[in-house]
């Protein structure tokens, strides 16, 4: 079993390196604070995490926190203490020496996800659902530009998006709220074009891939990766199907454009074109 999860992963690799030596000036850039922004740091086990959300950076940062000794399971560890306790160390907090050290001998893993899915999948989480940030954030931005004759109340509270005006903001060149990492590209996020990951999983294969990541390290054999769906558990997670639903709502040619928007994260993780 193994053997053919090793054999996966040198796949992976491999279409990702071409990718990149295929449609990236090969000019080594020297790496920045910037590129390693999104990368976790867990110096016990050796581990970079590069977080890719939606694509279970929840349970990921949980896992990272009992391996870190910060928690002694996965299950007790709350929604906002992951993501707002900073408790995990960011890469880009350490000086030059200390990201270069890391970055040369610890094990860079990241995590990804079908493009569409992942981006409905936010769509829903933040726009489907009262939030606090992304309703008069994005969503009053969103609604004043491309609603036509939008009411009073939905100018102000930004509430109610629809995904076709999602897509329209997503899409527009003079977007009027810039991007937001939910649904920026992994290319961007994680920069594998400029740090050479030694792991990439998928969500698609989360189970298999995690526990095999876990081996890899020598994690605790009592440690597996949790299965909770983390917000809004008693909704159905983002699937294919529902996926489909949602750009059936999309002219062809937005379904393209969305596309052609995802195109590289499409090519180098290797997902075939939706």
């Amino acid at each position: 079993k193994w053997k053919s999860l090793y054999q996966i992963q040198k796949e992976r690799k491999r279409i990702m390196r071409e990718t990149c030596s295929k449609y990236k000036s090969n000019n080594r850039r020297i790496i920045t604070p910037y590129h390693v922004s999104r990368i976790f740091v867990e110096d016990k086990y050796r581990v970079l995490y590069c977080e890719v959300p939606k694509a279970g950076c929840s349970n990921w940062k949980r896992v990272l926190m009992v391996l870190n000794g910060l928690a002694s399971s996965t299950k007790d560890i709350q929604h906002n203490t992951v993501h707002y306790g900073n408790y995990l160390k960011r890469l880009d907090g350490f000086d030059h020496k200390g990201i270069y050290h890391r970055l040369n001998t610890y094990t860079k893993m990241l995590f990804i996800r079908e493009p569409f899915e992942k981006l409905v999948s936010a769509f829903r989480d933040k726009f489907e659902h009262p939030n606090n940030y992304y309703h008069p954030v994005f969503g009053k931005a969103i609604i004043s530009r491309y609603r036509v004759n939008a009411t009073k109340e939905a100018l102000r509270t930004g509430s109610g998006v629809k995904f076709k005006e999602f897509i329209q903001y997503l899409l527009d060149v003079h977007r009027p709220v810039g991007m937001d990492i939910h649904w920026d590209h992994v290319n961007r996020l994680c920069s594998p074009c400029l740090i050479d990951y030694d792991f990439v999983g998928k969500f698609e294969s989360m189970e298999e891939d995690a526990n095999f990541f876990l081996h890899l390290i020598g994690a605790p054999q009592n440690l597996t990766f949790p299965k909770f769906k983390d917000r809004h558990s008693n909704e159905e997670r983002t699937t294919t199907k529902i996926t489909q639903q949602y750009f059936a709502q999309l002219s062809p040619s937005q379904r393209q454009r969305s596309y052609d928007f995802y195109y590289m994260d499409y090519l180098m993780f290797n997902y075939s074109k939706p």
